[in-house]
């Protein structure tokens, strides 16, 4: 089991793309939801696949399981997720000892950017790339699990970009 420490912005302007250190097609939905807890599936490109258990109410830190499957059962685990299948391109960027994650939304919340830092503890303040906007850890609106199960996209049109 590992701890999950995230923290979690939105996204204000382009720059970070001169500083791409990878870039990943991702196709994820949840075959569970529940407050406290979800099961995520999720395709990396078309070449891997991994099912994700995670656990907790914090905003900051969750329990989290997850494991490599085949990208078949991954597919069809897809078909029968309940709520919407959500299609992203993850870019990393490194800056200042933090690996940076940029999920640049396409589908149903296409123009939606965020990026995401994981952190090695909770007092961990890595520093603020110029493109990092305000915060929104523990914003549901924002975790990928509430996009999911709930078309938020009418409530998050201020923040997402044509």
């Amino acid at each position: 089991m590992a701890k999950e420490i995230e923290r979690k912005y939105l996204v204000t302007d382009e720059s970070w793309r001169e500083e791409i250190a990878s870039r990943t097609r991702f196709r994820q939905g949840y075959i569970a939801s529940l407050e406290d807890r979800s099961v995520r599936v999720r395709i990396m490109g078309d070449e891997a696949a991994k099912l994700t258990i995670k656990v907790g109410t914090g905003a900051l830190i969750r329990d989290e399981y997850e494991y490599d499957i085949p990208v078949a059962d991954a597919e069809e685990l897809l078909k029968s997720v309940p709520g919407f299948i959500l299609e992203k391109i993850r870019y990393t960027v490194e800056h200042e000892g933090f690996t940076w994650e940029i999920d640049v939304f396409d589908g149903l919340y296409r123009g939606l950017i965020v990026a995401e830092v994981e952190l090695r503890s909770e007092a961990d303040q890595p520093a603020l790339p110029a493109w990092v906007g305000p915060e929104v850890t523990g914003d549901r609106r924002f975790s990928n699990q509430q996009l999911a199960t709930d078309d938020l996209s009418t409530e998050l049109s201020d923040v997402i970009k044509d």
